[in-house]
């Protein structure tokens, strides 16, 4: 059984971004309808959590690659790139 466990964490590791989004979305939708009961309530937020993480992380890695060129007086210049929050310094 432990094995069958690690086989859907593997899966759900190399699901898609959007992929992961599009269930992330259905699963609000049931829960905002309200039309389910409790126990399966619990069970789409536990689901939508590991979802909402595993595309937190998918956005980390790709964050950590983007670069943004800039032109300086030099011709253009790679900048790591920066959130918006901290590229004003907020």
């Amino acid at each position: 059984m432990a094995a069958k466990e690690k086989e859907k964490e593997k899966e759900k590791d190399e699901i898609s971004f959007e992929a992961a989004m599009e269930r992330l979305e259905t699963i609000v939708g049931k829960l905002e309808s309200g039309d389910v009961p409790l126990e399966t309530a619990i069970e789409l937020f536990q689901e939508g959590m590991k979802l909402s993480q595993l595309c937190g992380s998918k956005l980390d890695q790709v964050e950590r690659k983007i670069e943004m060129l800039i032109e300086s007086e030099n011709g253009l210049q790679r900048k790591p790139f920066a959130p918006a929050n901290e590229d004003r310094g907020d």
